[in-house]
């Protein structure tokens, strides 16, 4: 039995994430979905909080039908430690084979640590975007809704994520 890991800061958790588990799914048993950058929120670059982004993954997986084949958990960041990253990852993760990422570093830290590392294929890379898609969240915009999963954008309204977006997004420029 195979299980892969994916991690990402997933803010929030879009259509282009949901087609890479798929995809990634369509090669792996199992997937270890981390939460990348757990301890950060309220920023630009990161205003969910990880039980935030864990709902959402949670809840869209629910609604997929994937929740028996993905374990998801929260991974901190190591500041400027890099050579320690992934030492930090397996850590806080189930144990995985290899490793599903496009970002360069990872890519290098997971191959000197001796894991395969695989990229996966970008979904409609100019419309799925977490950077794209909070700025249009934060210009009241709501084609933003059509870019996340149903569970996505309902959990984004109910936890007061639009309105928190808009309040970083004035104060952020």
């Amino acid at each position: 039995m195979s299980r892969a890991l994916y991690i990402g800061r997933f803010q929030p958790f879009h259509n282009g994430h949901l087609h890479a588990v798929k995809w990634i799914l369509e090669r792996e048993d199992e997937l270890v979905l981390g939460i990348g950058s757990a301890q950060y929120s309220h920023t630009w670059r990161n205003p969910f909080t990880v039980g935030e982004r864990y709902l959402m993954i949670w809840q869209t997986l629910k609604a997929e039908g994937l929740l028996n084949r993905v374990l998801i958990t929260a991974i901190p960041d190591t500041d400027t430690r890099h050579s320690t990253w992934v030492s930090v990852v397996k850590t806080y993760s189930p144990p995985f084979d290899s490793a599903y990422t496009n970002d360069p570093l990872s890519r290098l830290l997971f191959r000197e640590a001796g894991i395969k590392v695989y990229s996966i294929p970008f979904y409609e890379r100019d419309k799925y975007e977490a950077t794209l898609i909070r700025k249009l969240i934060a210009e009241g915009k709501d084609e933003w809704k059509k870019l996340v999963p149903p569970p996505v954008a309902h959990i984004l309204v109910k936890i007061g994520g639009v309105d928190r977006l808009k309040e970083i997004y004035r104060y952020s420029r």
